[in-house]
């Protein structure tokens, strides 16, 4: 009896250990995988190369948040940048400068503590040519009601719808108006922008080129970016009718000019006043005017410009006998010092000189500023958008 219940308890003994698994001592195994990382996508991609620095550039994770997120250029230092409210999209606050290396760095977190850090580098795009560009009217000037807006630029734009999408104007007033390229000979090109009508008085004009990062076409890109802010003034419009042989100013609808004057000698072409409106640029107490053509040089005073054709407003007691009566001069109005000179106190940059009745118009081979000479529908067709 004894003997068999040995025998019993040790083969109990045996099966359970026949059940145990493992070394003595040692946890079961688990097949479980790894938590995934958390999802992080930035751009452009890793490693791109040539990346304009207004090409869309940011960071972002879809199944956490960012703890942190930077961006450094070498050269350059630490970019400034957003992150949105939720944490999840990081952009950088401008464009990015022409020729360095950014690299990521950061860290996005998913619920449970799973992280990811935020890697990868990219290199803008080093330009053979950037181009300059000057914006005028410049800041803080009051200008006259038929003033444009012109950008001038230092070499040829070829990809003009591209940087005309860069160009922003802004105005207290609403106002109509359009950009119109027009031909260039500095070898650049320009682009000026105008109302439909004269402005408003009073309109405050507020203008932005972001052009730092913009591809010009044929190589090219933009330098900086430019702004300027003025204000158009008073309303002050000279009407000149050639065969009244006087010239009127009128200031806010009300006339406060009309005196005697002296217009290009219809005869001969070359010195007709042109038709049109001419618009002032600007003004020399004293000027001195030359002609190898008609063999004079002369000094003359109170002279206000109105075109790049040598076309101005100016005083000349050498035509007084004539002011008021006949046309005899070379182009310019001739005025008596006295009238001249009370012009010239009044004239701002941006004034419309509204010369009629002769027989030559004003037309682009006249100047920089003949966009009153475009009718409205031609002017918009010569927008590259």
């Amino acid at each position: 009896m004894g003997r068999a219940l040995v025998a019993l308890l040790s083969g109990l003994l045996v099966v359970l250990a026949a059940c145990g698994s493992g070394a003595p001592g040692t946890a079961p195994t688990s097949s479980a995988p790894p938590p995934p990382p958390v999802e992080v996508a930035v751009q452009p991609a890793a490693d791109a190369t040539d990346v304009g620095p207004r090409a869309p550039i940011g960071a972002t994770t879809t199944d956490g948040t960012f703890t942190d997120v930077t961006l450094t250029a070498e050269p350059g230092g630490p970019v400034a940048g957003t992150l949105s409210p939720d944490r999840k999209h990081w952009t950088p606050d401008g464009p990015l400068a022409y020729g360095a290396t950014y690299t990521w760095g950061g860290t996005a977190t998913a619920p449970g503590g799973r992280t990811s850090p935020v890697t990868g580098s990219f290199r803008t795009v080093a330009p053979t040519d950037t181009v300059r560009a000057t914006l005028n009217p410049g800041d803080d000037r009051e200008v006259g009601v038929a003033a444009p807006i012109s950008i001038q630029f230092s070499a040829p734009v070829t990809d003009k719808a591209t940087v005309e999408r860069a160009l922003r104007v802004r105005t207290s007033v609403p106002t109509d108006g359009s950009w119109a390229w027009l031909p260039d000979q500095d070898g650049g090109s320009r682009v000026h922008w105008r109302p439909k009508e004269y402005w408003t008085p009073g309109t405050q004009v507020d203008v932005s080129a972001d052009l730092l990062g913009v591809p010009f076409g044929d190589g090219a890109w933009g330098r900086e970016n430019l702004t300027t802010s003025f204000r158009i003034g008073r309303s002050q419009v000279v009407r000149a009718d050639v065969n009244s042989f006087r010239m009127v100013v009128e200031r806010d609808g009300q006339q406060v000019m009309d005196v005697p004057a002296s217009y290009g000698l219809d005869s001969d072409p070359n010195r007709t006043t042109r038709s049109g409106i001419h618009v002032v640029t600007e003004k020399f107490t004293d000027k001195r005017m030359t002609s190898a053509q008609y063999g004079y040089d002369l000094i003359e005073h109170w002279a206000v410009r109105i075109s790049n054709n040598g076309e101005f407003i100016h005083a000349n007691p050498a035509s007084s006998g004539a002011q008021g009566s006949s046309n005899v001069t070379h182009g310019c109005i001739n005025l008596s010092t006295a009238d001249a000179q009370a012009f010239y106190d009044t004239a701002l940059y941006g004034d419309p000189v509204e010369v009629t009745g002769s027989g030559v118009d004003y037309s682009a081979g006249d100047g920089d500023i003949y966009d009153w000479a475009i009718p409205w529908t031609e002017w918009q067709r010569m927008s590259a958008l």
